[in-house]
């Protein structure tokens, strides 16, 4: 299906980016990606989404992608709360909202601790209330690794094979051009700004695992969480702690996927984000 490029006001009037698809009447889904990803990583499942008959809405997070770099590098998880509820006020019906890693803490932090959230479900993709610090810290010295960037393309894709070792590496190097920008000297760095993190506020790393487990306490909407069963940031425990505290959640551990789980199986993601959606809020 066919996606419609936006730019949105968030919060600190930064303009986000977004792909809309579908009928902006329809029941709404906002996409919010890990740190250090762009709204392209969810491209499969938006679309699937929208042509069973939902408005999906995928964002750039500020910061990263084609949205507005925070001046004031105002880049903690509420401020990304605080973009996600300006988007929710553009849309005409309270999404579901579903978040990866630290989009996923993004919205249960800021779901759980609003009044009155105008959203109708939310999903976390392979995050919890807590996370593995040896995970955590394999993100964050990946995400370090390349400070001066790199000279190709093939050196880009040979840096993402050396996280998800897993999978695929990929073929379509064209298609890699969503997640680097190129600079005026020629070469490709990750498209977020250097400023968004650092040695001491890893990405993804919850700092107050109380805090985002009393948020998932007050959680009122249908909840689900979906872990990669081969995640070395979310293990059973961490996955237990949330269904013990968020009332009603539910679980999908899907095989054969790590931390990135929509880009490691988006096939049994999507059938599992789907099936949720149609049984617990359906059209």
């Amino acid at each position: 299906m066919e996606s419609q490029r936006l730019r949105l006001r968030g919060a600190d009037d930064l303009w986000l980016a977004a792909d809309g698809r579908g009928d902006p009447g329809a029941p709404s889904v906002l996409f919010l990606h890990g740190g250090g990803q762009t709204r392209h990583s969810w491209g499969g499942t938006a679309e699937l989404l929208a042509e069973r008959g939902r408005y999906t809405l995928a964002l750039d997070m500020r910061g990263h992608g084609e949205s507005d770099w925070s001046p004031e590098r105002r880049y903690g998880v509420t401020d990304f709360a605080a973009d996600m509820f300006a988007v929710i006020d553009t849309l005409e019906q309270p999404p579901v909202v579903v978040g990866a890693s630290l989009g996923g803490m993004a919205a249960l932090l800021g779901i759980g601790e609003a009044q009155a959230p105008r959203v109708s479900g939310i999903v976390l993709v392979d995050i919890s209330t807590s996370i593995d610090p040896a995970g955590a810290e394999r993100i964050k010295t990946w995400m370090f690794s390349r400070p001066d960037g790199f000279a190709s393309l093939d050196e880009v894709a040979d840096a993402i094979a050396e996280y998800t070792r897993d999978r695929t590496r990929a073929r379509n190097l064209d298609g890699l051009r969503k997640n680097v920008r190129l600079g005026a000297d020629g070469r490709y760095r990750w498209h977020w700004d250097p400023g968004f993190m650092n040695r001491e506020r890893g990405p993804g790393e919850i700092n107050d695992p109380a805090r985002m487990r009393r948020a998932a306490t007050r959680l009122r909407v249908p909840a689900l969480l979906v872990r990669g069963q081969k995640s070395d940031v979310i293990n059973p425990e961490n996955a237990r702690e949330f269904l013990d505290s968020a009332p009603g959640a539910e679980f999908v551990d899907v095989a054969g996927a790590g931390h990135m789980v929509a880009g490691d199986r988006n096939d049994a993601f999507s059938e599992a984000v789907l099936e949720f959606l149609e049984r617990r809020i359906p059209l």
